[in-house]
């Protein structure tokens, strides 16, 4: 393993509002008038970009002091290759750290929050002025990291897909899911608007959710704990699922661990998706006939604490 300052590092950016909003518009002038035109506060798309701007000038800064260093562009990320001593650094929201967790294995990843006044961050502890005093840590293993448990969609083709937070496996358009599902040693055919696997750091976001829902619907208290982000275990829970003469609504919640996994097998002719983290551009198709085996991940991810 390489030592100290010969560590690489990679920043991973992601585009401002005001950059999504220039690119599709054109001109800043263009994208004001579309902003206003709707009612909106312009100035807060430009507040947000300075603040992004000068939060990346820092990072910047520090790792041009560094040496060794890479910036990174989100959307270039399923096309790279990180090195396995690679220290690895996002900037932007949670929804980063996550997305870049899942194309790691093993490697130290820092959340730096670019401006703690308009985000949480509860996946963010750092700032960029952190860097100076956090890197020579990181690079020397004096700083704890937080082990998480991802989950992984292998398909039957050999495609395979991980999540940070959840896999989604459904309907790429607002329809029923048709699916064979097995789990526990009992299999049966459901329709549904999709399932959900969540790990333990996702288990307190959309499956969250989901469950709220359901005990709001039945009146019922929701009797739920989050799970720890390094569970040795995922939850699934269907979405919707509607009984009739061809689909069953037995198997709804349940566990997943690398001895109990969960199969699916498609019977939708088009349509049918597996992604993971929101990500719905980043898919692998799950049409009749593929099945997919959804399990705990052979690759962990490391938050630096």
């Amino acid at each position: 393993m390489a030592s100290g300052t010969e560590r690489r590092l990679v920043l991973v950016t992601r585009r401002t509002r005001l950059e999504a909003l220039v690119q599709q518009h054109h001109t800043l002038g263009q994208a004001r008038f579309y902003v206003e035109h709707l009612g909106a506060d312009f100035e807060d798309y430009l507040r947000e970009h300075q603040a992004y701007s000068h939060s990346l000038a820092i990072c910047s800064a520090a790792l041009q002091r560094w040496g060794r260093s890479q910036t990174l562009v989100r959307s270039l990320l399923p096309n790279f290759v990180f090195g396995a001593d690679d220290i690895v650094l996002t900037l932007g929201q949670d929804g980063l750290v996550a997305n870049v967790l899942k194309y790691l294995n093993g490697q130290p990843l820092v959340g730096l929050n670019p401006e703690p006044t308009r985000w949480d961050g509860v996946l963010l502890p750092f700032e960029p002025a952190d860097l100076p005093r956090l890197l020579p840590e990181v690079a020397a293993e004096r700083r704890p990291l937080q082990s998480v448990t991802l989950a992984e969609a292998v398909l039957s083709d050999g495609q395979r897909l991980r999540a940070v937070n959840e896999l989604f496996i459904g309907p790429r358009t607002h329809s029923s899911a048709l699916y064979e599902i097995e789990w526990g040693g009992r299999r049966e055919a459901q329709s549904s608007s999709g399932v959900i696997v969540a790990t333990g750091l996702g288990s307190t976001g959309w499956l969250r959710s989901m469950l709220t829902g359901s005990a709001g619907l039945s009146d019922m208290p929701l009797a739920y704990a989050p799970e720890p982000w390094d569970a040795e275990r995922l939850t699934f829970a269907v979405r919707e699922p509607f009984p009739s003469r061809s689909s069953a609504v037995g198997l709804v919640h349940g566990h997943v661990s690398a001895q109990q996994p969960l199969r699916l097998r498609s019977r939708m002719p088009e349509q049918g998706v597996i992604f993971s983290d929101g990500m719905e551009t980043d898919f692998l198709r799950f049409t009749a006939g593929v099945e997919a085996t959804i399990g705990i991940s052979p690759q962990r991810g490391s938050l630096v604490q």
